[in-house]
């Protein structure tokens, strides 16, 4: 393979890809709140970016256009499982001339959790869609477990990466020359664990994401009822002590966590201000309802002076998982 890199979000899109909320067996009463967010998320973006929008049937892409009749938006019926473009959608790199490219890897559902009728087939269906230059690798990653900062440097969780439910039976350095080579960076900065109740098993971008190389934001614990309260100050801690790709120290930026958010199950969700997108104009941030969602708005915005900074609601989408970084897939 020619040397490829994997872009930093902050650099231009030519597009974003998303999925449309449609499985009522899977979202059950939440699927009409997580469309509403959807088409929110979805508008924004679309002020500056097109859209690519997998959809199921042409009911759906019909009301997906109508619903964004403002935005330049494509509709593919591509099938899909659910909307986690994030981890099923290739990654889109670069080469040396600017060329487009994409990789992908082998699917297994977050570790046989939720093994989905077609998510293994999506980045196949894209990349043959765009006809574009492309290389496979037959080992499990999912792209919200990495975070590059377009100068070499990738973070990532051991509790993703080295998990044995991904079915790799390797070492941390082994796992280190892996991405090298898919990824095209130099270095891998570890941390060790993700957020409580998370799906995923520690997805790097509900806990620490570059916003410019060399600066990293993440979360402190918002009160003594948070129920990340300890592992984000270990997180917060093991930053402090690497460095990147250019041996420099990292400078640590922080917002406050959303503290205890709940499903109407009562049960803990891994709500995170940092599963932002950086469109091409507005970082869009997701918000749960909590004290300190203006805050975080806030304090973020001000990681990305150039670009217009707001919060949207995403407590339905949450209920299956993630938040808006981990629905959109940035080409």
């Amino acid at each position: 393979m020619k040397k490829w890199r994997l872009p930093p979000e902050w650099e231009h899109h030519q597009s974003c890809w998303l999925a449309f909320p449609s499985d009522r067996s899977l979202w059950e009463d939440q699927l009409e709140g997580a469309r509403q967010e959807f088409f929110a998320l979805a508008e924004t973006i679309g002020l500056s970016e097109k859209l690519n929008i997998l959809v199921k049937t042409e009911e759906e892409r019909l009301e997906v256009l109508s619903h964004l009749s403002g935005c330049n938006v494509v509709c593919h019926l591509i099938p899909y499982g659910d909307i986690w473009l994030r981890d099923t959608a290739p990654l889109f790199m670069k080469d040396e001339e600017g060329h487009d490219h994409a990789v992908y890897f082998a699917w297994n559902g977050w570790g046989e959790k939720y093994n989905l009728e077609y998510d293994d087939q999506v980045s196949r269906s894209i990349i043959e869609l765009l006809k574009i230059d492309s290389a496979y690798f037959d080992w499990v990653l999912e792209g919200g477990a990495i975070e590059v900062d377009g100068e070499g440097t990738c973070l990532t969780t051991k509790q993703c990466l080295l998990n044995p439910n991904r079915g790799l039976n390797c070492d941390q350095n082994q796992m280190e020359d892996l991405l090298k080579q898919a990824l095209g960076i130099t270095k891998v900065l570890w941390l060790d664990r993700g957020l409580l109740n998370d799906h995923t098993d520690g997805h790097i971008d509900t806990i620490a994401r570059f916003v410019a190389p060399g600066k990293v934001l993440c979360m402190t614990g918002s009160r003594c009822d948070d129920p990340n309260k300890e592992v984000l100050a270990e997180i917060q801690e093991t930053l402090l002590q690497i460095k990147d790709a250019r041996g420099n120290s990292l400078e640590i930026l922080t917002i406050p966590s959303p503290g205890l958010v709940l499903d109407n199950h009562k049960e803990i969700m891994p709500a995170s201000y940092l599963n932002f997108y950086i469109s091409n104009q507005i970082v869009i941030v997701p918000t749960y309802d909590a004290p300190w969602d203006e805050e975080a708005v806030k304090l973020i915005g001000e990681c990305f002076p150039g670009r217009k900074t707001i919060g949207l609601s995403a407590k339905h989408i949450l209920t299956g998982g993630g938040a808006f970084h981990c629905i959109t897939k940035q080409q």
